[in-house]
């Protein structure tokens, strides 16, 4: 059994829940404190990826980064690196995929926030950049971890958009769930049963290590 696809969908859903942590906190903490209107906007435009066809995503993407549109060709003209049909493609897929889950999951955290915690912090000449990660970041760490998980499961289980911007190459590109399609469709439904109890495996033990640190956190 060739283990690459699941290299590779932990290699992507990985680097992918990474990358929408940082922008998903940092989006969720400045809108959270935007106007109502300017709230609203971004609100729509952030959230369309999560309510769009993953098929769709994929061919948005494509018409913005593929070796004949302005952003991939001049990429590909410049530095020699074709943002299609390679195995880190999928991250850029992946990454506008799940990051509605964590942007509005850390959004709502940061609203229930009690605001009283950081001007006492601010009254003590603790600047905003240590009131965020010291004061914030712990308080609204539910609301964080859920959002974490969420996209790194979703990561796990991309296929419409990955498909598209990735394709399938056997030890270049398959995922977990690029080749459950692949081998369903030819025919090979053992072994496409085996890789969806991998993926079912990896999602249960994501779930139940995060259940164990929270309670570690509540103990402590």
């Amino acid at each position: 059994m060739d283990w690459f696809p699941l290299l590779n969908s932990l290699r992507i859903a990985g680097i992918s829940t990474v990358l929408v942590f940082f922008l998903g906190l940092l989006a969720a903490y400045y809108i959270a404190r935007a106007p109502r209107l300017v709230k609203g906007v971004l609100d729509v435009l952030l959230t369309l990826p999560l309510v769009l066809p993953p098929t769709v995503v994929g061919y948005l993407l494509l018409r913005l980064l593929g070796p004949k549109r302005v952003l991939g060709s001049w990429i590909l003209t410049h530095f020699g690196v074709r943002l299609t049909m390679a195995w880190y493609s999928a991250i850029f897929a992946t990454v506008v995929v799940i990051f509605p889950l964590m942007y509005r999951t850390a959004r709502g955290a940061f609203e229930s926030f009690d605001e009283t915690l950081a001007q006492a912090g601010k009254t003590l000449g603790l600047s905003n950049t240590y009131i965020f990660w010291h004061i914030r970041i712990p308080v609204c760490r539910q609301g964080i971890l859920a959002g974490t998980v969420l996209a790194f499961a979703r990561a796990l289980g991309e296929y419409g958009a990955t498909s598209m911007l990735a394709g399938y190459t056997p030890g270049r590109t398959a995922t977990i769930s690029t080749a459950v399609y692949q081998l369903w469709r030819t025919g090979e439904d053992g072994l496409a049963l085996r890789w969806v109890l991998v993926n079912q495996a990896i999602s249960a033990l994501v779930l139940v290590a995060v259940n164990l640190l929270e309670r570690k956190r509540e103990v402590a």
